[in-house]
């Protein structure tokens, strides 16, 4: 008995998923943005107002302190040494004289010994600080000390003393800490809030055309996104995808025609070489043979222009190396035995292009194969570099082609001609085959009137720099 060994796959390792959707990340983003903003401008404020109201309380206190020494300069000081009230919210003014002693005061002498560290320095008048609390429970202070000549002149130096508590500055600024607090994560989830709401109705027209975009089948390539209008991105995406939708419905018809344009030119010489076959089988003969070997040489041909075509349709650019089309023209008309229409050559100069030789050999001989099928008495074959072109031109004295069938010559399988039967002619590609050509070189083929009557197509690719070798002259 033969047991089969079943091989297991690796587990693999899960995979981090990141924060689902779009709206997610744009809500995870905002909230982080304004948590940002409002930790950097909470405390950018926090610091501003701080500083702003110390600095106040500071002037303040100054402000009494020098109203003191002015009375100090002019020994107006009360002689009780009971220093009224001062203004401003300024809780303390004390006057030391030069040993220290303290000579009038409009508070508590108790607070006398702290206000003895920060005295002016040596060649200033003035000097303030910010006094940490002296013990457990007290507050800060704003000190500010003033220096005073006194009225016996810079030889009995006094020092005024000014001092403020910031209780009221450290409330305000708590307050403001405690509101910034308060209020970061209310407008941290709103900021979220109003992008996950924003995002959802920018996003809603893109959902509409995935939605419709995945309903889109080889059966139903009609459909469309919709537009919402306006010229944002998501307008012009709806746009965009319409118009591969477009180019997808009309790549997907023109397969579908070509496929059944094929069957139908592949269909009747395959019922054609079977009937004479069949024929032959019964009563051999040359002639049935005969016409079986033409069917059969059609049937390569048609097959081979179906590869081309299959080939130019989804193959690569063609290769870039320098052609003489003056060259490539007479070798053309060389080439070809002298029956019926008279063949001309008409290249006066050199015209140098660049690509591939054998496929545009293939176009001019595609061009020059369809003139002489129409024209009356001769054919002129042209080699020009015009206009910043390099051209092949195929002029006939046909019967012309009407105007509104210049560009549908161009495509596949058809014939103008409709009481022309197919056995006669060719297979109904030869100018699609030149006019893809032309365009992978990045030209294009044209039909025109010619000026004595017939047709003209112009072959027109870029040109490049002038190959060494020279093109014969017109014959």
């Amino acid at each position: 008995m033969d047991r089969t060994r079943t091989r297991t796959r690796p587990r693999t390792r899960p995979r981090i998923r990141r924060l689902g959707s779009l709206r997610a990340r744009a809500a995870a983003a905002a909230a982080l943005a304004m948590a940002a903003v409002l930790a950097a401008g909470g405390l950018w404020l926090y610091t501003l107002l701080r500083a702003n109201l110390i600095e106040n309380t500071t002037g303040r206190t100054e402000l009494a302190a020098r109203k003191v020494a002015a009375q100090v300069d002019a020994a107006t000081l009360p002689a009780d040494g009971r220093l009224g009230a001062p203004e401003g919210g300024v809780d303390l003014v004390l006057v030391r004289n030069a040993a220290g002693a303290v000579v009038a005061t409009s508070g508590n002498l108790k607070d006398a010994p702290e206000l003895t560290e920060v005295p002016p320095a040596p060649g200033s008048d003035s000097r303030s600080a910010v006094l940490p609390p002296v013990r457990p429970g007290a507050q800060r202070r704003v000190l500010v000390a003033v220096r005073a000549p006194g009225p016996l002149g810079a030889h009995a130096p006094h020092t005024i003393y000014a001092a403020t508590v910031l209780g009221d500055v450290d409330d305000a600024s708590r307050a403001v800490a405690l509101g910034l607090l308060a209020g970061a994560p209310p407008l941290t989830v709103f900021s979220a809030a109003l992008a996950w709401w924003v995002t959802g109705h920018a996003l809603r027209p893109v959902t509409a055309i995935r939605t419709e975009l995945a309903s889109v089948t080889a059966s139903e390539l009609g459909r469309r996104v919709p537009d919402p209008g306006g010229a944002d991105e998501i307008a012009r995406l709806a746009r965009t995808v319409n118009d591969t939708l477009d180019r997808l419905e009309r790549s997907d018809a023109r397969q579908r025609q070509f496929t059944a344009d094929a069957s139908h030119e592949l269909r009747n010489p395959l019922a054609a070489v079977r009937s004479r076959l069949e024929v032959a089988l019964r009563d051999p003969d040359r002639e049935s043979v005969a016409a079986a070997l033409a069917d059969t040489e059609r049937l390569q041909g048609i097959a081979a222009d179906l590869l081309l075509l299959a080939r130019l349709d989804g193959g690569p650019a063609p290769r870039a190396e320098p052609v003489d089309l003056a060259l490539l023209a007479a070798e053309d008309v060389a080439r070809r035995p002298e029956r019926g229409a008279r063949l001309q050559l008409d290249a006066r100069a050199p015209v140098p292009a660049s690509g591939d030789p054998a496929r545009l050999e293939r176009a001019l001989a595609n061009l020059v194969d369809n003139a002489l099928r129409y024209a009356r008495t001769g054919v002129v074959v042209r080699a020009a570099a015009e206009d910043g072109w390099a051209l092949l031109e195929v002029a006939d004295d046909g019967p012309g082609i009407a105007e509104a069938d210049r560009d549908r010559v161009f495509e596949r399988f058809v014939r103008l001609d409709a009481d022309r039967g197919r056995a006669s002619g060719g297979t109904g590609l030869g100018l699609a085959i030149a006019r893809e050509i032309a365009r992978a070189h990045g030209g294009d083929v044209h039909a025109l009137p010619a000026p004595a009557g017939g047709t003209r197509l112009v072959l027109r690719v870029p040109p490049s720099a002038p190959p060494p070798s020279a093109a014969p002259a017109r014959t």
